[in-house]
């Protein structure tokens, strides 16, 4: 592995993950991913933002983890899915729109009634949502069409960071991965092209004025987007990045027959497949990963805030609500969470709420209130492994990560509501792990990422108790009719 000019005896590397809400920076061993040092500052709270506003928390989160001058190469995971709109002269015409801004769901829903949801998912194994690009576009086109016209070129997050750092000026310089196209509504990462007839449908123009807006080169899982000029590192080589999702999973290490569960303000549930997905559904999301493979995704609106909101209508601290679910036994006693507190996205329920049900005078206690919050969580995000498994997706191992793998009783529970085992990696940042990764591969130039070891996983274990799903399916069923 070339050391480029570095005073160190092994090479590092940095990860940038340039989140919703912050930007971290971790360095790192680029042979063996030892984490040495990091840094992180904050994004402006919001759902749209001027994306110089990322650049400045990139400085600031370099400096806290003590520069970058002797990183040998760096690459950026970011959020998925905001729109970064650029004019002839590589300007940013309008403040990005990101990935949870809501207004574009009228334009979601015209677009998929206007095409059909099985044309989407064939062309992009996707059907459109409020949070991907191409619904942006079309409430740009909408509502701000002076803005359409000056568009020479549209970006995502991570793709303008990755540009930025390398100092380049033109925007046949901007550069994305398969990852981050595939999140647009755009691009077909089964065929590796774009598809400018959608992205001129979703803007009003005609198709040949639309490939006359310069989208960013989709490059290899290795290969360089450039050197990290912008940054005072001219030797530094700058991997081609990936969304969130896709450097989580690279920097778990997940492979085909990996599925994790990711629990924090949403519940993510992913997994890593040879071949690609289009659900006409629209319940699964047929994303490409970050190493040439496909990343099918569930996302639920509701996720470890499930547990915070019961937690204090319980008046207890987080020891307390893990010693109450626990004490209670499996299935609550026939209580039952439907845990729709903010609607919900998988399944498609936006207006939906929150319910508790099966209550008695008996079975009514603090304890089983606790654990019903837990297993409706759980049975949530289990219900969109069984239907990745009915699709055909293979499941050998189960992960959880995120803040609510932190609850004592989330980890002990989740086998019995899940049926299987489920590991836990030590807590850590796998975004920027995952974006560090990435550049300690693009520095080797090997045919494969390095065999980073991410720590010891924990095991947790218990017999299955397939009435604790069965109940809730009955229940939800009751509510909303069969999924």
């Amino acid at each position: 592995m070339s050391e480029l000019g570095t005073s160190n005896s092994r090479p590092l590397v940095a990860g940038i993950d340039s989140s919703t809400q912050s930007c971290k920076v971790l360095v790192c061993d680029a042979d063996d991913g030892t984490v040495l040092r990091q840094g992180q500052a904050p994004h402006p709270d919001g759902t749209s933002c001027d994306p110089g506003a990322w650049w400045d928390a990139l400085q600031q989160a370099i400096d806290l983890a003590g520069g970058l001058d002797d990183v040998d190469a760096l690459a950026v995971s970011g959020q998925q899915h905001g729109m970064v709109c650029l004019d002839a002269e590589g300007r940013v015409i309008r403040d990005a729109i990101l990935w949870n801004d809501t207004r574009s769901a009228r334009a979601a829903r015209d677009l998929t009634d206007e095409l059909g949801a099985k044309t989407w998912a064939d062309a992009t194994g996707s059907v459109p949502v409020a949070s991907y690009t191409v619904t942006k576009l079309r409430w740009l086109a909408d509502n701000e069409p002076e803005n359409v016209a000056r568009i020479a070129a549209i970006c995502l997050p991570h793709d303008w960071l990755t540009w930025r750092i390398s100092g380049a000026t033109s925007l046949e310089s901007l550069a994305t991965d398969r990852s981050e196209a595939s999140g647009t509504g755009y691009y077909d990462a089964r065929a590796g092209e774009y598809r400018y007839d959608l992205l001129a449908h979703a803007l009003r123009i005609d198709e040949e004025a639309a490939r006359r807006i310069v989208l960013p080169r989709v490059l290899g899982p290795n290969e360089s987007a450039g050197q990290a000029t912008a940054l005072g590192l001219p030797e530094a080589v700058v991997g081609p990045g990936c969304g969130d999702n896709a450097g989580a999973a690279l920097g778990l290490g997940v492979g085909p027959g990996d599925t994790w569960l990711s629990l924090g303000t949403s519940g993510v549930v992913g997994a890593v497949s040879d071949g690609s997905w289009h659900d006409e559904t629209g319940t699964v999301s047929g994303f490409a990963d970050a190493t040439g493979r496909f990343l099918p995704l569930q996302v639920t609106l509701n996720g470890a805030p499930i547990l915070d909101r019961v937690r204090k209508l319980l008046g207890v601290d987080y020891d307390g609500f893990d010693e109450l679910a626990l004490s209670a036994p499996s299935g609550a006693e026939g209580v039952v969470l439907l845990p729709f507190f903010g609607g919900e996205r998988t399944p498609n329920l936006p207006e939906a709420t929150a319910s508790l049900t099966g209550m008695t005078s008996a079975n009514t206690t603090p304890a089983n209130l606790a654990r019903a919050a837990v297993e409706g969580m759980l049975c949530l995000l289990g219900a969109c492994i069984d239907r990745a498994a009915s699709h055909g997706q293979e499941i050998h191992r189960i992960l959880i990560v995120g803040g609510g793998s932190r609850s004592r009783a989330v980890r002990e529970i989740a086998p019995a509501v899940l049926g299987r085992p489920v590991d836990v990696p030590p807590a850590g940042e796998y975004v920027a792990l995952g974006a560090a990764r990435q550049a300690a591969w693009t520095l080797s130039g090997d045919d494969v990422p390095p065999a980073w070891v991410v720590g010891d996983m924990v095991r947790f274990d218990a017999p299955h108790d397939p009435t604790v799903m069965e109940r809730y399916e009955e229940r939800f069923a009751a509510a909303f009719g069969e999924r």
